[in-house]
């Protein structure tokens, strides 16, 4: 069973209950606006949360001890709710989930991966200034 997390929409104020994995696009209760898609996966549930998700993935192998990691994190979900709807963001603490970490063979952190229908898209690895990390994530996605 996978967690939800509690979104407050930006356009109105509603709370929202938002499960790690589901189908679609994640929208609020009360005015429909999509909302920032922000969760946690670990050994366990990577693959149902990232690999089968509907979204592009946006994932950010992180670790609490790591100085780069706080900084990059709080551009991350910024981002997540800039372009809501378009991206979901997962987060993966490698001290608690080193599988996925392996998978993708990852070195440093922050690593992070652009992932669509459970293919790699696009990998960057190191913190980066928010223009930076937006210009990447956009092209990556797509996006003008």
């Amino acid at each position: 069973m996978t967690s939800s997390t509690i979104v407050k929409c930006r356009r109105c104020g509603h709370k929202n209950r938002l499960p790690a994995a589901a189908a679609g696009v994640p929208r609020c209760g009360a005015c429909h606006a999509p909302l920032p898609w922000i969760a946690e996966a670990g050994d366990d549930d990577f693959g149902e949360v990232v690999d089968q998700a509907a979204l592009p993935v946006l994932v950010d192998f992180w670790a609490e001890w790591c100085g780069p990691c706080r900084m990059v994190g709080p551009i991350l979900e910024e981002l997540a709710g800039d372009l809501a709807g378009t991206f979901k963001l997962v987060k993966v603490n490698v001290d608690r989930a080193p599988k996925p970490a392996a998978r993708f063979g990852v070195q440093a952190i922050p690593t992070l991966l652009i992932m669509n229908q459970g293919r790699l898209v696009s990998q960057r690895a190191g913190a980066a200034p928010a223009p930076v990390l937006r210009k990447w994530l956009e092209e990556a996605l797509g996006s003008p």
